[in-house]
């Protein structure tokens, strides 16, 4: 029988641990998505879709300091990425910081004043502090945007 030839694999891209992460988060395979992160090369590290990852990961991990880190940077990175605005949030109201992650979502309503998932959340966030009218403002816009 012939010997199988052994090649050198060449070390997976960004995109592509990035893919297989994405892929394990969606299978609940967490720590194989934290591996896949890991191996990013250090120069990608603080690119926003590693960030965004990173933060989806935590999410799933309920690793709401983590999360709110990550969502921090990330909106300060790129105010445009609504990832990061959307994620910081979440990790406030997860800590019972209502009034933090309502104030994210309205500095972040500056430059996402159409996105439906931005004031939804801010709908219910006025909804757990109590304010029903702003509330009600909210998941109307929210409703009409889709």
């Amino acid at each position: 029988m012939p010997a199988r030839s052994r090649t050198r694999s060449s070390p997976r891209t960004t995109a592509v641990r990035l893919r297989f992460a994405s892929g394990y988060l969606g299978l609940g395979m967490l720590r194989a998505a934290a591996k896949e992160l890991r191996g990013v090369r250090k120069a990608d590290r603080l690119l926003p879709d590693v960030l965004a990852l990173r933060a989806d990961l935590c999410l799933e991990e309920r690793d709401w300091d983590g999360l709110m880190r990550l969502g921090q940077q990330l909106a300060r990175q790129d105010p445009a990425d609504s990832r990061g605005w959307i994620h910081w949030a979440y990790a406030l109201r997860e800590m019972d910081r209502i009034d933090g992650a309502r104030d994210v979502l309205l500095t972040a309503k500056r430059d996402h004043p159409d996105l439906g998932v931005l004031h939804f959340n801010l709908a219910c966030y006025y909804c757990l502090l109590g304010d029903m009218d702003a509330a009600k403002r909210s998941l109307d816009r929210a409703c009409r945007l889709k």
